[in-house]
């Protein structure tokens, strides 16, 4: 049924499509915003302009070559193309990553596409945007380091009933969905308390419903995925809800919750600007979007660590190392802490030569608020900016000999600013980066102190699907380290 909705609409789109493209494109190609010329590029096809073309490089595990291609093509700062169905200036380079974060909610805001919107945002807001920097600013708090110091020992219980259950005792494994369900796990455990597996896995399933939903066709009709994607955020968000409200009643209740219990406590207990507790719904929205965040990029990130140990012996070798210092430190049932994750440089510094190769988001969108100039180049109001992590992660002037795994680029002083940012920057910075740090080098320590492994696919590629992710899921075989080594 969906492929003959998708059809239909593939159909009616050929049909108008040379006259859109001169209505939408050609008749205005000679605006100028400001005090300077469009940039240069094309918009590609009509109406669908050249969103196919920036989706396959991904899936076919070149998701850089849509952005240099164009920059070597036009310029190396800023070009126009036509993404989603919206006329898109792409910025690229640490100097366009500068002005972006830079000039947040100045001259730019962010923006998602109706299709993203209408999944992942509720229906009571009224101002998405004054709500979207209020709730963001929020959750920079609520996620601080020193906040989430507290939770440490218990992702390492989290990870070891993981491994326990779904690695040991196994000769193969298939590495991605696995990694999604540790940290799905993890989430669950330090947001909400959530713990019983049956539970978890039902989550789980709403969750990949809304994952699937928010990057498939965009046709709301009963039995469709974006449909079911719409469906299962409502389920979710409703379960939220209750366990708020049932929050709410336990901490009220003397005994029956704990203010530091989890992060859904600290949200029920904390006050904004005002000296107001956080609304229900507010405080729903916020789980919601930190559940889909500490799902989908840690898990992303932590099965790209485990091709690349696998594919690189030498720094397997000082991983193992690293952690293995750590795990003979240890006394029987006793949990990492922060000192323990202190220790782990050389373990985080391969993860972030991880997040600068296969980065899980390879940018992302803005909305240009007024006019403004760039480079030279005018850029219209209410025309799409997309800034680029891969214009300066594969950039050989920012990392040199791009393609080469080397993670002494983030020794000492580490990469130039604005040149490593696969948490964005400014005020829209991702406010997890410090909690997917734990996360995943929570999960290296509980990996690297148990096996060795090899791929079982030798040449499996990463591509982007919509997450970076290796092609095949990454099947592997295990060698459990001998029990002589502890």
């Amino acid at each position: 049924m969906e492929f003959f909705y998708a059809s239909l609409v593939s159909l009616i789109v050929v049909f108008f499509s040379f006259f859109l493209h001169y209505i939408l494109f050609k008749k205005k190609s000679s605006y100028v915003a400001g005090s300077g010329p469009l940039p240069p590029g094309q918009f590609g096809w009509p109406v669908i302009g050249e969103t196919l073309t920036f989706f396959r490089t991904g899936q076919k595990g070149q998701p850089e070559s849509f952005v240099y291609d164009r920059m070597n093509k036009y310029s190396t700062y800023i070009f126009k193309t036509n993404l989603l169905r919206q006329k898109t200036v792409v910025l690229c380079g640490a100097m366009a990553n500068k002005f972006v974060f830079s000039n947040e909610n100045k001259l730019v805001r962010g923006w998602w596409p109706n299709t993203i919107t209408k999944i992942l945002q509720p229906s009571e807001q009224t101002n998405h945007h004054a709500v979207s920097r209020k709730l963001n600013k929020f959750v920079h708090t609520v996620l601080r380091t020193e906040g989430l110091q507290q939770y440490i020992g218990a992702m390492d219980q989290v990870a070891q009933r993981h491994f326990e259950t779904s690695w040991e005792n196994k000769s193969k494994v298939v590495v991605y969905p696995l990694t999604k369900k540790y940290t799905f796990g993890v989430a669950c455990k330090v947001f909400l308390s959530v713990e019983d597996p049956k539970q978890v896995e039902i989550l789980a399933e709403h969750f990949n419903e809304v994952a699937s939903g928010i990057f498939s066709v965009p046709i709301d009709v009963p039995g469709t995925t974006f449909n079911r994607g719409i469906k299962a955020s409502i389920v979710i968000r409703k379960k939220i809800k209750d366990l708020v409200k049932q929050r709410k009643i336990d901490l009220a209740a003397a005994g029956k919750a704990a203010p530091v219990q989890d992060i859904l406590s600290h949200m029920v207990l904390a006050k904004d600007e005002n000296g107001e507790l956080l609304e229900e719904h507010d405080i729903s929205n916020m789980i919601f979007g930190l559940l889909i965040g500490g799902h989908d990029n840690p898990s992303s990130v932590c099965a790209i660590i485990v091709k690349y140990l696998a594919e690189l012996p030498h720094i397997y070798e000082e991983v193992y190392k690293e952690q293995m210092e750590i795990a003979k430190s240890k006394a029987p049932g006793e949990f990492l802490n922060w000192d323990d994750l202190q220790k782990m440089k050389y373990s985080w510094n391969v993860a972030c030569e991880v997040l600068r190769i296969a980065p899980p988001l390879q940018g992302t969108f803005r909305e240009a608020i007024d006019d403004f100039v760039f480079d030279g180049f005018s850029v219209p109001k209410g025309w799409k900016i997309y800034w680029s992590v891969y214009s300066t992660h594969k950039n050989p002037e920012c990392f040199p000999d791009p393609e080469k795994f080397d993670p002494s680029r983030f020794m000492g002083t580490g990469p130039a600013p604005y040149t490593f940012v696969p948490f964005g920057g400014g005020p829209r910075m991702c406010p997890g980066r410090e909690y997917v740090r734990l996360e995943i080098l929570v999960f290296m320590h509980n990996l690297m102190k148990r096996f060795k492994w090899e791929k079982i696919i030798p040449d499996e590629k990463i591509i982007v699907n919509p997450m970076a992710m290796p092609a095949k899921c990454l099947p592997i075989r295990l060698y459990p380290h001998d029990a002589s080594d502890f």
